[in-house]
């Protein structure tokens, strides 16, 4: 079991079954360390380790750990940049859209499918003691947002705008000229000119 826990703790708290077998730890071991609580799974062939000291990026974490291409976006994206007061009880997660269905036992999460353009742009990627997190960046996360303006509201699009407006870092060329490229500046103009 001391042999386990190693792997997990240099993986960040997790490892994948193919490295715990290739590490010589039985099937046996790894079922009985689930039934103990020492380790639970996130998705068929990926655990982590239930006693590792991750830090607020551990969900996050997960969800990447459990589909390497999976970037955290929209809502999600929005509550770790502190452009929103809403916090979504989902990890809201992006894949590109030919990616098979991608389910996870915990946490939840909701996918979007993004088409290449949409989902290339904007990729981020953010160390944390939970591992390495990839997260769109805050230009394409308000870009985003306004993107889903119908299935997820005017209200959180705004707050969203107007927080990174009045934020230190604000760089609105970059946002215009990216919501230009993602064809979404038209919907954003009369808001970015209110906000402004």
């Amino acid at each position: 079991m001391e042999k386990m826990i190693e792997i997990f703790e240099s993986h960040k708290g997790f490892a994948q079954m193919k490295e715990l077998k290739e590490a010589g730890i039985h099937t046996r071991i790894i079922s009985q360390a689930v039934k103990e609580g020492v380790i639970e799974k996130v998705k068929p062939g990926l655990y982590k380790l239930v006693d590792y000291a991750f830090d607020g990026h551990e969900s996050f974490a997960s969800v990447c750990n459990a589909n390497k291409r999976a970037v955290i976006c929209l809502l999600s994206a929005a509550s770790h940049y502190e452009f929103t007061t809403y916090d979504p009880s989902e990890v809201y997660v992006a894949v590109p859209h030919n990616t098979d269905k991608f389910i996870l036992d915990y946490p939840p999460i909701k996918v979007y499918y993004f088409i290449d353009k949409f989902y290339q742009t904007g990729i981020e990627e953010l160390e944390t003691k939970s591992g390495t997190v990839k997260i769109y960046s805050k230009e394409k996360t308000v870009i985003d947002l306004f993107r889903y303006l119908n299935k997820l509201g005017e209200d959180v699009a705004l707050e969203s705008l107007k927080t990174y407006l009045r934020s230190k870092g604000k760089k609105v060329n970059v946002l215009a000229d990216m919501a230009s490229k993602l064809g979404v500046y038209k919907t954003m103009e009369p808001f970015i000119k209110g906000a402004l």
